[in-house]
């Protein structure tokens, strides 16, 4: 019979690169420019400081209930201590959606990469979406590149994880690169206009915060595989979140005093086309679109891993199917949650570029989802189990638990029709309809299956009585 069980063998830089690079992906690279024309320089800023206290109020949560439940899984764990079965399969398959968001962008992001390495390479036209052609020559980039992700994976978490810090690496590396460029050679008077749009820019910004920060709960998500002391990862959570929120904000100011407004309007690469006016050189902005790459195989490795331990977690806990469950006998890996999540992304391109932007915002709903419903877990628990074994503790009261809840149902609403970060139609809708469909499939079907199951037990115990 196998044995159900995952090894403990990630060191505390394995998380911490894990979090930090799956936070700093593709995202600051392609994004940047974006962030400036909808919001103002300004403006960017205090949306990546409002979502910033959002993210750091939600990682003080995890940071807790990680510490004090070191289990696969993360928020399914969580969730289900405090708040039953049904809400722990709300919580695990929005995170889940997450996750598969990302690792379908990345899948997405890498072939638009080559684009600007190599431009008009496409060949071997398939079909247009949404006004943009798809090749086979471009989908075939993506696809590949999930292949070689998800093999990775599929052989040792340790392998992967030092993959992870490999990359990680070169990300800030080139993200230093830019801020030392902007600080010698930037123009202040490049920020003007510091605001754009008022209330509303900075929320079209804000709406983008919880998909570009989403990675610091993959440490909840491996912390049964962690080889170091529970307080540990509590801490790293926070310190990963802290990191993240300073490289972000950095970048968005050094694009903001590299390239005034009418650069910023045309340009299809703020960041790479900033480093390169920073230093007056293309081969600066060569090196930043590497950096980008880096990015694109630190966030897709760590979501692979994320997402297919919290399938395996809901599998485990009669969720999900067995098939999910299953633990490769060699390499000890959640091997069919792997090729499941690396199916996705293979076939994320055929959608084409126009997809990067859908993804970004149907997969941002499915993380604050989350978000709202482990805030919700972290003050039941302070309520129900005060008594709780707690190595990291978020203050003294569950004030981060009732920020958290709060921020998260004012992100929720972001994303509801009328709001001016409102999800698109059909498009993103169609994404989230189509997640949660298959999501209402496996739990009635598993629920039908376990009163099945139990039903079977109670005759069988019956005849013996009998």
């Amino acid at each position: 019979m196998q044995e159900k069980k995952l090894k403990k063998v990630l060191s505390r830089f394995d998380l911490l690169f894990l979090a930090l690079g799956a936070m700093l992906g593709w995202g600051w690279v392609v994004l940047s420019g974006s962030w400036i024309t909808s919001a103002g320089s300004f403006g960017a800023v205090v949306a990546f400081l409002i979502g910033g206290i959002l993210v750091i109020c939600v990682g003080m949560t995890y940071a807790e209930l990680a510490s004090a439940m070191p289990m696969v899984g993360g928020e399914h764990a969580y969730v289900h201590r405090a708040l039953g079965h049904d809400m722990s399969f709300i919580a695990s398959w929005a995170i889940t959606f997450g996750y598969l968001s990302v690792a379908a962008f990345e899948a997405v992001a890498l072939p638009t990469v080559v684009t600007y390495l190599i431009p008009n390479y496409e060949a071997g036209y398939l079909w247009t979406v949404a006004g943009w052609d798809v090749h086979l020559n471009w989908v075939l980039i993506g696809s590949l590149g999930a292949v070689a992700i998800t093999a990775i994976n599929y052989f040792g978490i340790k392998q992967a994880a030092s993959f992870q810090t490999f990359f990680t690496l070169v990300i800030i590396g080139v993200g230093l690169l830019l801020i030392f460029g902007a600080g010698i050679n930037g123009e202040t008077a490049n920020l003007s206009p510091f605001f754009v749009g008022g209330a509303g820019g900075i929320m079209t910004v804000l709406v983008m915060v919880p998909f570009l920060f989403v990675g610091f709960d993959v440490i909840p998500q491996v912390a049964e595989e962690a080889d170091l002391p529970p307080k540990q990862i509590g801490k790293l959570v926070i310190i990963s979140v802290t990191g993240a929120i300073l490289f972000y904000l950095a970048i968005a100011l050094g694009v903001g005093v590299a390239l005034n407004s009418t650069e910023l309007s045309l340009t299809a690469l703020a960041s790479a086309d900033a480093i390169g006016s920073l230093f007056n050189s293309d081969l600066f902005a060569q090196i930043l679109i590497v950096g980008g790459v880096a990015g694109i195989i630190t966030s897709w490795n760590s979501f692979i891993i994320g997402g297919s331990r919290v399938l395996y977690a809901m599998a485990e806990s009669g969720m999900l199917p067995a098939w999910f469950g299953k633990l490769h006998p060699k390499y000890n890996t959640p091997s069919n949650a792997i090729l499941f999540i690396g199916s996705i992304s293979m076939l994320a391109p055929l959608l084409g570029r126009s997809a990067l932007v859908w993804i970004v915002d149907a997969g941002g709903l499915g993380i604050v989802v989350a978000y709202l419903l482990v805030a919700l877990a972290f003050i039941v628990l302070r309520k129900k189990e005060p008594g709780m074994e707690r190595p990291f503790r978020a203050g003294k009261s569950p004030i981060f638990g009732y920020l958290a809840l709060l921020l998260s149902i004012g992100f929720v609403a972001l994303y509801m029709p009328g709001m001016p970060a409102a999800l698109i139609w059909p498009y993103e809708w169609l994404m989230v309809a189509g997640w949660t469909g298959i999501g209402l499939f496996f739990f009635i079907r598993m629920k039908k299956g376990a009163y099945k199951n139990q039903n079977v037990q109670q005759i069988k115990s019956d005849k013996k009585v009998i």
